[in-house]
């Protein structure tokens, strides 16, 4: 075991993000997703999330998209959870945000459905920052996001339920996501009574975004 973490050297704990970013150790971390064992890729995965919070540009140049999208069909969730949380740190960056939308959107929302709660919750928050911008919205309607944000929502314990409230509201953005969303107001009403004052405020707009009329 110690002899794969010699060749990850960004994975001791002292060392910090700006130091790998600075180290030029991002492109080593993202090639090697595609060799490690699975618990050294949950390491790397951990390390890349928080390096990618601060800059993202040297992983999208080494094609870290495409890897991350096959990581998201692993079969370990904690794997898949991961990937989908580094790409939510992707989505966070403007040349981040337009390369989700356009290669992973699709597999984010088959992960909606997926069986563990971790996943589904990393899932929907990366659908979030994917959707922020006109392209994603399209995109997500077109891959039938709404059916599983809406499961997600009116799920009580759901991880995902702010995510995906807050997802659903910019597709209702849309003519056509607001036309279907018209259907499910009581999904969202149901919401107003969440303990969480969060998900309360985020389920008011949703519902006034979705009843808005342009007259």
């Amino acid at each position: 075991m110690h002899s794969h973490l010699t060749h990850v050297p960004s994975l001791s704990p002292s060392v910090g993000a700006v130091d790998i970013l600075h180290a030029g150790l991002i492109p080593l971390l993202v090639l090697k997703l595609k060799t490690e064992l699975d618990e050294i890729q949950e390491l790397i995965l951990d390390t890349l999330s928080n390096c990618l919070r601060v800059e993202a540009s040297e992983a999208l140049a080494t094609g870290a998209i495409t890897i991350l999208k096959e990581k998201l069909k692993h079969s370990s969730a904690a794997i898949r959870s991961k990937a989908a949380w580094v790409l939510l740190e992707i989505g966070t960056h403007p040349e981040g945000k337009s390369m989700v939308c356009e290669e992973v959107i699709p597999v984010l929302v088959s992960l909606l459905e997926d069986t563990d709660p971790e996943v589904q919750a990393s899932a929907t928050g990366a659908l979030m920052f994917a959707t922020v911008k006109p392209q994603g919205r399209f995109s997500a309607l077109g891959a039938e996001a709404i059916p599983p944000l809406l499961k997600l929502v009116a799920e009580e314990t759901s991880k995902a339920r702010l995510s995906a409230i807050k997802t659903l509201t910019m597709l209702a953005e849309l003519p056509e996501g607001r036309k279907t969303l018209l259907d499910h107001t009581d999904t969202f009403q149901q919401c107003l009574n969440d303990p969480c004052e969060a998900v309360k405020r985020a389920a008011k707009i949703a519902i006034s975004v979705i009843k808005w009329k342009p007259f």
